[in-house]
């Protein structure tokens, strides 16, 4: 299984959630024992990761993940170009699985 590619754009100061449904093979894959985590950086090549989205299972049986970011942390992020990916893992990493990445859009904002 290879990762999906999908641009977010994403307002500076608001909620963010996107929901998802990771499949294999075109069926919902069972994501009982694994873990979901996702980074956004200012490049591939940056050290430090600008923030981490929170990811959640929503439905673990059909697969169902939300990855997710506060008003408070879009705020704190200056606007610009970002690049993020989604992993899932099993315990000590004994299965890692990218299943998506992709470019951020993070807009800024003008009400503060």
């Amino acid at each position: 299984m290879s990762a999906g590619t999908y641009n977010l754009v994403v307002d500076q100061g608001s909620s963010f959630a996107l929901d998802l449904i990771i499949k294999q093979s075109g069926s919902a894959l069972n994501l009982t024992n694994y873990t979901g985590r996702a980074q956004l950086r200012t490049s591939h090549s940056a050290s430090s990761a600008a923030a981490s989205f929170t990811v959640t299972k929503t439905n673990a049986s059909g697969g169902a993940l939300k990855m997710e970011l506060s008003p408070a942390t879009t705020a704190g992020l200056a606007a610009g170009q970002y690049v993020y990916d989604l992993e899932i893992y099993t315990a000590s990493d004994a299965i890692v699985k990218r299943v998506l990445q992709g470019d951020l859009t993070l807009t800024p904002e003008v009400t503060r």
